[in-house]
């Protein structure tokens, strides 16, 4: 890397549902605008929970995105900060496009639910958190018990690795509460 080579960084956000890391990304769009700089927000395209074309907190807080179906897509903008919510809808295909910003000079914010309904590691995040320059790791308050909330309790029986919807289908939960979907035995 040369002195006229940017320096990239990867600032990884993550933790289970109702945790906030929607709300992080809205308050780090807020930082970068303020200072001028350019941010580019992408979002996957099968979640519409909320709205198609925004980043939208549970509580009503919007940011203009763009809905892509194909991680690579991200690659495409010539923003010097990228934005990406609900990480864990593109799997280990989100890796390469966002190692390739990184190498490019970007600033790349993730964030995302690291932790699956069965509470296994979420695809991207173990290698996006190996790689990541910043890693914040936020909680929910549990539904249950009110303790800190590291697990997305899936609230329906459907052992899909993602299922798309909100305070309808999951909930947040502590580690003592949580109760972990395991797969039907015709499927060991």
């Amino acid at each position: 890397m040369t002195e006229a080579t940017p320096r990239g960084w990867l600032e990884v956000i993550c933790g289970p549902m109702f945790a906030g890391k929607s709300s992080r990304l809205l308050e780090r769009h807020r930082s970068f605008t303020d200072q001028g700089l350019r941010v580019d927000a992408f979002k996957p395209a099968r979640d519409t929970r909320y709205s198609s074309q925004e980043i939208m907190t549970h509580d009503g807080a919007a940011l203009e995105a763009t809905a892509i179906t194909a991680a690579a897509d991200i690659t495409a903008s010539p923003a010097p900060v990228i934005l990406i919510d609900e990480a864990h809808f593109f799997g280990d295909a989100l890796i390469a496009p966002v190692m390739q910003l990184v190498q490019m000079g970007r600033r790349v914010i993730v964030a995302g639910v690291d932790k699956d309904h069965r509470g296994d590691p979420f695809a991207p995040f173990p290698h996006l958190l190996i790689e990541a320059d910043s890693v914040t790791k936020l909680h929910a308050r549990c539904h249950q018990c009110g303790a800190p909330a590291i697990h997305s309790q899936r609230m329906i029986d459907d052992d899909s690795p993602i299922v798309v919807g909100g305070a309808d289908l999951y909930e947040a939960r502590c580690r003592k509460c949580f109760v972990p979907m395991r797969p039907l035995k015709s499927e060991l």
